[in-house]
């Protein structure tokens, strides 16, 4: 049995913490928002972000960081990636070497376009070098609460680490595989984000199956070539933390970032969608954060390029669609 702090009691904070609890661990889940850990406490359910699931006993939420921090082993973070500096640095006091920090944020640092482990590894230097881990794949936070069999991937420059995060969570009906791929495993996770509201605006459209694998296909290109030139391996973007999750995040009814395309496509805008809901779609600040990352490292990306034109700069759908069908032809 481990001690595990959970921080960020959204819906997939909440799943990975029954996931955990499962496995017997004592797990701390910390919310950000008061009233959210007053109603985890007083109700046993996150009626917010994950209704339906019973909060075992071995679950304690808090709202209090240092409480959440307390005698922790694992330290799992499941945040938006653009509170991600904010909350390591809340955390930062709090900390001990010795722990293992997981992050399950699939997403890139907008104003310096860092990748998670890069703002993590910025804000804890001052303190110690972290041991650190990222935790993807292809995982809807409602399947995993339901108990369904899923598979992810824990990646770590330490194997070490990859390892004991492996078996604190592994289950007969939760997989982790480990990887040494950090750069293509956290890549893969925020890229595909973007690649889901290009998907889902396809759909919004009206298109069919022809037009959404093209879509998937040339989205997983373009994510290959940007995980290559930043020092990832192109075989970690064919496994479950790059295709697999692409596939899930495209193609399942459960994405937030395809139901933001969609509607999207149907022709409603970016302020009416984003205002409908508490629910964080991550490709929307990831896919300027790439464009971005993109244009700096030189490496091209038409998809992710019409897609950060459409949610900024005013491009609509109709126009991303017919610009990416009209570019040069080219060998694949």
């Amino acid at each position: 049995m481990k001690n595990i702090a959970i921080i960020g009691a959204g819906s997939y904070g909440t799943a990975l913490a029954l996931v955990a609890a499962r496995s017997h661990h004592h797990v701390k889940l910390w919310a950000h928002d008061p009233e959210v850990a007053k109603t985890l406490q007083s109700k046993r359910e996150n009626a917010v972000y994950l209704p339906g699931f019973a909060l075992p006993d071995n679950i304690e939420p808090t709202h209090d960081l240092h409480e959440a921090l307390r005698d922790a082993e694992l330290v799992i973070t499941a945040i938006p990636s653009h509170v991600c500096r904010e909350v390591y640095t809340n955390m930062l006091p709090h900390l001990r070497e010795e722990m293992i920090f997981v992050s399950a944020t699939k997403g890139i640092e907008i104003h310096t376009q860092m990748r998670m482990e890069e703002v993590v590894r910025d804000v804890l230097q001052k303190a110690f070098v972290p041991r650190y881990v990222a935790l993807s794949g292809p995982s809807f936070a409602l399947e995993v609460a339901q108990d369904q069999p899923s598979a992810i991937v824990a990646a770590s420059s330490e194997i070490d680490a990859a390892k004991a995060v492996q078996a604190a969570l592994s289950s007969s009906r939760f997989r982790v595989y480990t990887n040494t791929d950090v750069v293509g495993v956290e890549i893969g996770g925020a890229v595909k984000n973007v690649m889901a509201i290009a998907t889902g605006v396809v759909n919004g459209l009206g298109l069919g199956y022809n037009s959404v694998t093209a879509l998937i296909t040339r989205g997983l290109a373009e994510m290959t070539r940007m995980a290559i030139k930043l020092g990832g391996r192109g075989e970690t973007l064919a496994g479950l933390a790059g295709m697999g999750d692409l596939v899930l995040t495209c193609l399942g009814n459960l994405s937030r970032n395809r139901q933001v395309g969609v509607a999207l496509g149907q022709g409603r805008t970016l302020e009416q969608i984003i205002s409908e809901t508490r629910q964080v779609a991550e490709g929307v600040k990831t896919a300027k954060a790439t464009h971005e990352l993109s244009q700096r490292i030189g490496v091209e990306m038409p998809i992710t390029e019409g897609v950060y034109q459409m949610l900024y700069e005013g491009k609509t759908p109709q126009q991303l669609l017919q610009e990416l069908m009209d570019r040069p032809l080219k060998g694949e």
